[in-house]
Order: structure tokens, then sequence, then C-alpha cells
């Protein structure tokens, strides 16, 4: 469908194969982000792909816990917990506290919450 859609639109314009909106490329293209800022989204997107990553953010929507409770929580090694907090941190999703001897994670902001819950409700709808 869409091959033939291209083709009407490459008669209509004589053949040519140029745009037929030109104005609209422009606007769209005008605010078009950096192409490093693309980059950086899909990055961000990229650490909500793995199910264990989500389940920590979902631990840490609750309250702020500690490795082995969150390990604990999630029936999984405080290392994979571990490893998983390393990936959050870097991306800036959550941060953490020392308390002595103990380090406690939270989410980094608001932002992460409502990322998480606007993807839930995009999978309601």
């Amino acid at each position: 469908m869409e091959e033939q859609k291209w083709r009407t639109e490459t008669e209509e314009n004589g053949g040519a194969g140029e745009p037929l909106h030109k104005d609209l490329i422009s606007t769209v293209n005008a605010d078009m982000p950096e192409e490093e800022m693309l980059y950086d989204l899909a990055e961000l997107f990229r650490i909500f792909a793995d199910s264990t990553r989500i389940k920590i953010l979902y631990v840490l929507f609750e309250a702020e816990m500690c490795v082995g409770d969150i390990a604990e929580l999630l029936k999984t090694s405080p290392s994979a917990v571990s490893h998983q907090l390393r990936v959050l941190k870097q991306s800036k999703l959550v941060k953490f506290r020392r308390e002595g001897k103990t380090i406690f994670y939270s989410l980094a902001d608001d932002h992460v919450r409502t990322i998480i819950d606007m993807g839930m409700e995009h999978l309601c709808e």
C-alpha cells in the first residue's frame, strides 16, 4: 500500500521524486532535536527494555531500599540487583545515599515514575 502511495505522489510531481510538501518538511526539520539528543533518548528507552530493571524501579516506587532487600523481594541474587542498579544509576534513573555501611537506593526524580506510568497507560488502552 505504501509503495503505491509513493508512486502516486511521485507521478503527481512530474515523476521527479521531489517532496510534495516542502513547507511541512521544513517545519518538521526545524523542530527535530539534534542527532546526539535523539541518540541519548534512544539509549534512555533501551534502559527500560529490561524487565528486571523495570521490577527494580517498581520496588523503588514504594520505598528506598538496599540491594539485599531488593534481591530478597525479587527472588534474585544481590549481585544481579547490584549490576542492574549500576546501569540505572549511570542512566540517572536512581540515586543512592549511604547510611553507615548500607547503601539505600531510590528513584532519581518523579520523571522516572511518569515515564513508567505513561508506558503502563499506553499498554492498558
